[in-house]
């Protein structure tokens, strides 16, 4: 018997299953017993089940050592719900199992749910407005070449002629829906290699993915890095808010406060019914697949990867359930933490009990799925191990936005023909910026996409090179940043042969912390 870590890819959680269940039928000791003056051979008690199962989900590295027994005894339940058991008589369909020693068996059948071999439920993004970004975005070269193949030469002939500064220069115009699209995409690629997806249309509809969530929870955040809301409405009520700082600082958030025994498990009864009553899950059934993906990525050796991964997924989400999941995480971390915390419960201890308390709440399905519970204590023990992190922003991200943004505004278009030229004349009208796209596949788009983004980085290396209006010190800074930010990139243009060109750059120090960061072209 042996298990391996569920990759990230579609259908994550129908995968999960099988492979429990195949551990669960490979593993299950089986034996004769006695029951009601009858012999069974070839079964097992209900309690020996919950007993060998707790243990292999504690050890499996796709659940962890979260799992509770009482987790394992619903698990068990669904079981036999699913026929992947039966009892002695071959009764099955209930979840009516106890932790006692009622015989169980295995059916002849195979337990094991089919996999689609596609994702059908998951949508593609209209390729039109791929497209239209991605010419909206051509290069100035490119522009340039294609735009001179359209014009007259005869009209641009005494062009070379004029003095310079009568040339008209127009530079590029960004919309707000052009920027918006430069958030999305660039955060959607970085988060796609971190995945190892061939396209995140596996895991996600990428229509529920809204650009103005991921710019306002990287850009509106207080000193703390919690955001902040522009509709205080959909922020947590003042009582709730209240107590959580109650829970969190216990006890010396607030003098007045009652002082009779138990006080301090009524109020997290009070925080924790309030996150219940919410419509949804904070990480919203539209991400719920996404974040079962991510749950591939936590290994002991892919730490860091899966902290960065959902650094981006959080980004995703609405800025109220982020604001909202910060809040929550802070504070089971520092309830977890605090030692002079009253036990709040008599038999859980305080970190389990957060952890089992919230995660119903943290992330679930909009259907009943059979390892919600599983998987949703998984992720958010992991959450609240690593909240300070997971829940920041990531500077590498906004640097690599910033910069790629004040890239495309400083592109300057040449104008051909001059203002007082009738544009209505079909001849010497200015050519328009789009007459030469022409319709394209969808994996040509990509390709293009990816070229064309490792060129307007490498035109952006070129300028930190030239711009005379930096002074050394400046440039050795950007270039710095550049070096991190974009490894491939940099060491093409100055490989390892060519010393006498590479600029200098000073090591970073011991004791700064890096941040690893990843092309926008893979």
């Amino acid at each position: 018997m042996s298990s391996h870590v569920i990759t990230p890819g579609p259908y994550r959680a129908t995968k999960l299953w099988n492979e429990v269940t195949r551990l669960f039928r490979a593993g299950m000791p089986l034996r004769k017993h006695r029951q009601n003056f009858r012999h069974y051979s070839s079964c097992f008690t209900a309690s020996a089940a919950v007993d060998w199962l707790h243990q292999l989900l504690r050890s499996n590295s796709n659940f962890g050592p979260d799992v509770t027994r009482q987790q394992t005894v619903q698990l068990l339940k669904k079981f036999l719900k699913n026929h992947v058991i039966e009892d002695v008589k071959s009764r099955w369909g209930t979840e009516d199992l106890e932790d006692n020693n009622t015989l169980y068996r295995f059916p002849t059948t195979s337990p094991l749910k089919p996999i689609p071999s596609a994702p059908g439920s998951i949508k593609k993004r209209p390729s039109f407005r791929d497209k239209e970004g991605f010419f909206r975005f051509k290069s100035l070269k490119k522009h340039e070449k294609e735009t001179q193949e359209n014009v007259d030469p005869a009209l641009t002939a005494g062009d070379k002629n004029q003095p310079t500064g009568e040339q008209q220069v127009q530079r590029r115009e960004l919309t707000v829906e052009d920027e918006h699209e430069i958030w999305r995409d660039i955060t959607v690629t970085h988060l796609q290699r971190i995945l190892g997806v061939a396209s995140l249309n596996e895991v996600l509809d990428q229509r529920s993915i809204n650009p103005q969530n991921i710019i306002h929870n990287m850009t509106k955040v207080n000193k703390h890095g919690v955001v902040t809301l522009d509709d205080k409405t959909s922020d947590l009520p003042h009582w709730v808010l209240s107590a959580m700082k109650s829970l969190a600082n216990w006890p010396k958030y607030d003098t007045a406060q009652p002082s009779y025994p138990g006080f301090e498990r009524d109020v997290f009864k009070t925080v924790s019914d309030y996150f219940y009553s919410l419509p949804q899950p904070l990480l919203t059934y539209e991400l719920y697949e996404l974040f079962i993906n991510v749950l591939g990525l936590l290994q002991p050796q892919c730490e860091r990867i899966a902290i960065e991964a959902l650094q981006l997924c959080t980004l995703l989400l609405p800025p109220a359930s982020r604001r909202k999941l910060q809040l929550l995480m802070r504070m089971m971390s520092r309830i977890s933490q605090n030692v002079d915390m009253p036990r709040l419960h008599p038999a859980i201890g305080t970190r389990t009990l957060m952890v089992h308390t919230f995660s119903g709440c943290v992330l679930g399905s909009a259907v009943e799925c059979d390892l919600d519970e599983l998987l949703a204590t998984r992720l958010v023990s992991f959450l609240m191990d690593h909240q300070q992190s997971i829940l920041s922003v990531p500077e590498y991200l906004l640097s690599a936005i910033n910069d790629h943004i004040q890239y495309l505004r400083s592109v300057q278009v040449p104008i051909h023909c001059v203002s007082n030229v009738d544009d209505d004349d079909p001849v010497c009208a200015p050519v328009p910026i789009y007459t030469f796209c022409r319709q394209i596949s969808g994996a040509e788009f990509e390709q293009q996409k990816l070229e064309l983004s490792q060129k307007a980085m490498e035109e952006l290396l070129e300028m930190l090179l030239t711009d005379q209006n930096l002074s050394e010190k400046d440039r050795r800074k950007k270039l710095k940043q550049f070096q991190k930010q974009y490894p491939d990139i940099y060491s093409r243009r100055f490989p390892s042969s060519d010393r006498e060109n590479k600029p200098k750059i000073k090591p970073p120090l011991l004791n700064i912390k890096k941040t690893k960061a990843f092309s926008i072209r893979n």
